[in-house]
């Protein structure tokens, strides 16, 4: 079942790096008791999510937080290095790089997209939610495209 507007997000231990590497962090530390902007693409260095959804966080970034939110966070299902490479390569200082690397996170939430018949596993959906003190307030899933779960598009609606 798909996470919806209202529900808690769930309690889930993930990883972000660190200055010594991968650190385990739960999703209660980054979400609770806190306004938050999640994103999560289904693909870390991959062509829509490198070329315009992280961009338009990081371009947006001080927008968005001047809105009253504490922090953005961005998951994909990929490990912690990648995760951090990938947010180095896009300057993305602002923004918590959240490895999901297993897919427990987007598993948790029903949102994830089976692509292994092109080579790349269990991937997570293109989704942006707003977030406050762990409660869903809005979720845009895009099946095509960044639509609904670009920044501009989550900076509108907050």
């Amino acid at each position: 079942m798909t996470i919806q507007v209202g529900d808690k997000l769930p309690d889930i231990e993930l990883q972000v790096m660190g200055e010594n590497g991968p650190q385990p962090v739960r999703t209660s530390e980054l979400f609770n008791g806190k306004k938050v902007v999640l994103f999560a693409v289904p693909g870390a260095f991959t062509p829509t999510c490198s070329a315009a959804h992280l961009p338009g966080f990081v371009i947006n970034a001080d927008q968005i937080k001047a809105r009253g939110v504490d922090s953005i966070v961005c998951t994909s299902v990929n490990d912690a290095f990648v995760m951090d490479a990938w947010g180095k390569a896009h300057n993305a200082e602002e923004i918590v790089m959240l490895a999901d690397g297993l897919a427990e996170f987007a598993t948790a939430l029903g949102l994830t997209q089976d692509r292994t018949a092109t080579k790349m596993g269990i991937r997570s959906q293109r989704y942006a939610m707003i977030v406050n003190d762990g409660t869903v307030e809005l979720l845009h899933v895009d099946s095509q495209g960044l639509d609904t779960t670009s920044a501009e598009t989550i900076l509108a609606a907050l």
